[in-house]
């Protein structure tokens, strides 16, 4: 089983990530599961998100506290937030930004990451600056979870008309995402 948290801010999309990747694992033929956990119901609060995805049906129902992958959608989350604390040791955090490779190593000397300029991408595909699609195209270079063709009908399902832009950024993000290995 591989499970992921989301870190983001409320209206940032981190709930519809997880739902999204969620359907694209089930439609693959694997058992998935998304869900949302919420402090102060807000705009611009700190949420998380949860995902599971496995070959055999899921039974827990809990919260993830150790996540194999770690998505920050928002990088301004970095000052409030431990958005690593329970990362397994050999797990990615993906995350948005625009540092370079040794700046993100300075900030997570014990982890692999996979970082893009989700913001960046999502202003020039879509228009808005909102990366919750954007950051899965990094999710899946970063741990093939699903494949890349998997989301297509979940984002299509989702956002109709909008859809292409979605797909658009997910992909760029996916041939954008540097991986930095730890060492």
């Amino acid at each position: 089983m591989i499970e992921v948290r989301f870190h983001g801010r409320g209206g940032q999309g981190a709930v519809t990530s997880a739902e999204l990747i969620a359907q694209a694992a089930i439609k693959q033929g694997l058992y998935a599961q998304a869900f949302p956990s919420f402090g102060p119901e807000r705009r611009g609060a700190p949420v998380q998100a949860f995902l599971r995805v496995s070959d055999k049906p899921i039974r827990l129902r809990s919260k993830i506290y150790k996540p194999d992958h770690v998505i920050i959608l928002d990088p301004t989350l970095l000052g409030t937030v431990n958005c690593a604390d329970g990362l397994k040791p050999d797990g990615y955090i993906i995350i948005n930004s625009h540092r370079s490779s040794d700046e993100l190593k300075k900030l997570f000397p014990d982890h692999n990451i996979a970082a893009v300029d989700a913001s960046t991408i999502a202003k020039e595909e879509m228009g808005v600056p909102i990366t919750n699609t954007t950051m899965l195209g990094s999710l899946i270079k970063a741990t093939s979870i699903v494949a890349i063709e998997s989301l297509n009908e979940p984002i299509q399902n989702r956002f109709g008309k909008i859809a292409q832009k979605n797909v658009n950024a997910y992909t760029r993000a996916h041939k954008e995402t540097k991986i930095i290995k730890k060492e």
